[in-house]
This record gives C-alpha cells, structure tokens and sequence, in this order.
C-alpha cells in the first residue's frame, strides 16, 4: 500500500503547509471563474464566481407578472449554474489531490 514511499521523511507540518497554500490558491482563482446560466431562452440569467457568490442576475420584465413562472426558471437557472461551479470544485480538488503525491517519496 505504502510501495516507494519512505514515511521516515515524511514531514506532515510540510505537507498541511503545501494543502493550505493550494487551497488558498484555489479560493483566489476561482474567485475571478465566472460561470453563467441561462433558462427560458434568456429569460433568466445568473452568473457566480467559482466560490458559488452570485455576481449578476438577469430578469425579463415580462417576467415580473408571472411569479409562479419566474420561480420555475430561477430554480432551473440556479441549479444548472451551481452545477457548473462544483464541478469546477471537484475538478480542482482532484488537481490538487495530484499535487500532494510527491512527499515522502524518493
């Protein structure tokens, strides 16, 4: 399980300073990801940032009057928009998880 890897050099408080710096990297850039969704042919629109905070929303007018319709695409545009940025998170902690597997080994 632990094949070429000498976890008498092993330094942990190395290691947890590595991960703590890739994490904060990794709030930083996704800070500045955008992601956007549409729903009701563009009736509705959300952008977020990659840290899933809501940087813009887009209303139709048209909607303003049909409250039982606005909540349908909003719920649709929010999920489809928060899709976007877990899977950008997944994709990013898998990177990070790849940048981890050097220590200890020689």
């Amino acid at each position: 399980m632990f094949d070429g890897i000498d976890l008498k050099n092993l330094n942990l408080n190395d290691m947890m300073n590595q991960f703590q710096d890739m994490a904060a990297k990794s709030k930083e850039d996704n800070a500045s990801r955008i992601f956007t969704a549409k729903a009701g042919g563009g009736m509705v629109e959300i952008s977020i940032n990659g840290n899933s905070e809501v940087i813009d929303l887009k209303l139709d007018d048209s909607l303003l009057e049909d409250k039982d319709s606005l909540q349908i695409l909003l719920i649709s545009c929010m999920n489809d928009v928060i899709k976007q940025s877990d899977e950008n998170k997944k994709m990013m902690a898998m990177n990070m998880m790849g940048g981890l597997g050097s220590f200890g080994q020689k």
